[in-house]
C-alpha cells in the first residue's frame, strides 16, 4: 500500500516514545545512585508515569477530540521534547518526577492518536495490519530500547539516553509535519460514556484479571535490573544480555498468544499463561543466586507474561464489541494503574523485606489474576470449551 512507509515511519516513533517509558526499570539503580535516593524510590517514577499515563490520556484524548489529527501529534511531540529536556538538564528528584509526568501525557495522546492516523492511512482491509505494526513499534522498545539505553548508562551518563531520545524526537516532528497528511478530529466520547461500562460486573470481572496479572508482572520487572545485579550477582554485561533476551521474548509470547486464542481458545491460553507466569517468577526466587539459570528462567517469565496480552484484549472486546474502542482505551488505564500499583507495591516490598521477595509478591499477583480468570471464564465460556472463539484475535487485538 502507498502508505505503507508512512505507517512503519509512525511505528519508529512509537519505539522512540515507548523506550522513554520503559528504559527506567532498565536503569533504576544507576538513576538512584546518581540522584541520591534508595531504589524503592527510585521506583515511584515509574508509579508516577503510569498514574499520568491512566488518569491524564482519557481526559486529554476527550479535551483534543476535534483537533486536526497531525497537530496533535506535533503538540504531543513538543511536549514529549519539553519532558526528556527537563530530564538532562534539570538535577534533583522532583523536576525528574515532573519530567516522568510530561512524558507519561505526551506519549500516551501520541500512541492513541497514531493508532487513529495510521488505521485512516491503510485501506479498509488492512486497517489491523497498520495498527499491529504501531504496537510492534511501541513493543520492540522492550526488545532493543531497554537493553541499549543499559549499555549506552554503562558507559556514559544515563542523562544522555533521554538527550538522544529528545533530538531524535525533534526529527520525528520534522518528519510527521512533512510527510503525514491532514486528518479531521473525531466527536469527542465523553468520560461518563467511557466509564458508563464499568457498571456491568462482567467487564469489571475481566478488567481485574488485567490489573492482577499486570500488577504482579510490574512488581518483579520494575525492580529487575537490581535484582539482577545484588541477589544474582550478574555483571553488566550479563543484565544488558537478560534485558534483551526478555524483549526477544516477549515478542514471541505475544504471537504465541494471538496463535493460541485461535487454537485452543481464550479460557487454555489466559490461564495457562498466568499460571505459568506465576511459576516462573517462583522460580527466579528459588534459583535467584544462579546467573545460569536466570536467563532461560527470564524467557519463560517474559514468554509467559506477554502471551497474555492479545488474548485478553480479545477477551475485552467479546465481552463488548459495540464499544471496542472504549473497552481498549479502559484496559490501557487499568494497565497503568496496575504497573503503578506493582511499582509501588514493589517499593515497599523492597524498602520493608528484600529485593528477593518481589518476585514471591509479583507471583501472588499473577495468581489472583489466574483464579479469577478460571472462575469468570469457566462460566463465560462453558458452552464454547472446545475454543476457536478468536479466529480474529489479531486483527482485534492488535
Amino acid at each position: 500500500m502507498s502508505n505503507a512507509w508512512k505507517i512503519y515511519m509512525l511505528a519508529a516513533v512509537s519505539f522512540l516514545v515507548g523506550t522513554s517509558e520503559f528504559i527506567i526499570a532498565g536503569i533504576l539503580d544507576k538513576v538512584a545512585a546518581d540522584i541520591g535516593v534508595s531504589v524503592s524510590a527510585a521506583g515511584q517514577l515509574i508509579t508516577v508515569f503510569s498514574l499520568a499515563y491512566a488518569f491524564g490520556t482519557p481526559f486529554l484524548m476527550a479535551f483534543t477530540a476535534r483537533m486536526e489529527r497531525r497537530k496533535l501529534l506535533l503538540y504531543a511531540l513538543a511536549l514529549f521534547v519539553v519532558g526528556n529536556g527537563v530530564t538532562v538538564l534539570f538535577p534533583g528528584f522532583e523536576f525528574l518526577v515532573g519530567s516522568r509526568v510530561l512524558l507519561a501525557l505526551s506519549t500516551g495522546v501520541f500512541v492513541v492518536t497514531a493508532l487513529t492516523v495510521a488505521s485512516k492511512l491503510a485501506p479498509a482491509d488492512r486497517q489491523g495490519s497498520a495498527i499491529a505494526t504501531l504496537v510492534m513499534g511501541f513493543s520492540t522498545a522492550l526488545i532493543i530500547g531497554v537493553p541499549l539505553g543499559r549499555v549506552i548508562a554503562a558507559s556514559y551518563d544515563w542523562r544522555m539516553i533521554f538527550a538522544g531520545i529528545g533530538v531524535l524526537g525533534l526529527l520525528a516532528m520534522l518528519l510527521i509535519a512533512y510527510t503525514i497528511p491532514r486528518t479531521d478530529g473525531e466527536a469527542p466520547v465523553p468520560i461518563r460514556q467511557q466509564l458508563a461500562l464499568l457498571s456491568q460486573p462482567r467487564i469489571v470481572i475481566a478488567l481485574s484479571i488485567t490489573f492482577f496479572w499486570i500488577a504482579g508482572y510490574a512488581i518483579a520487572y520494575t525492580y529487575i535490573s537490581p535484582f539482577l545485579l545484588e541477589v544474582t550477582g550478574m555483571t553488566e554485561q550479563g543484565v544488558s544480555a537478560g534485558l534483551f533476551a526478555f524483549g526477544i521474548a516477549s515478542l514471541i509470547g505475544s504471537k504465541f498468544g494471538g496463535f493460541s486464542t485461535d487454537r485452543f481458545g481464550v479460557p487454555r491460553t489466559l490461564i495457562g499463561g498466568m499460571v505459568v507466569h506465576a511459576f516462573a517468577l517462583i522460580l527466579l526466587s528459588l534459583f535467584a543466586h544462579s546467573a545460569t539459570a536466570m536467563i532461560p528462567l527470564l524467557v519463560l517469565w517474559s514468554f509467559a507474561a506477554w502471551s497474555s496480552g492479545p488474548t485478553q484484549q480479545y477477551h475485552l472486546l467479546s465481552l463488548a464489541p459495540e464499544a471496542s474502542g472504549i473497552m481498549l482505551s479502559l484496559n490501557s488505564s487499568v494497565l497503568q494503574l496496575a504497573m503503578a500499583a506493582g511499582a509501588g507495591i514493589g517499593g515497599i516490598v523492597v524498602e520493608q523485606t528484600s529485593l528477593l521477595a518481589i518476585s514471591w509478591i509479583g507471583a501472588a499477583g499473577v495468581f489472583i489474576a489466574a483464579v479469577t480468570a478460571a472462575l469468570s471464564l469457566g462460566l463465560s465460556f462453558s458452552r464454547s470449551r472446545r475454543g476457536g472463539t478468536g479466529r480474529n484475535v489479531q486483527k482485534n487485538s492488535a
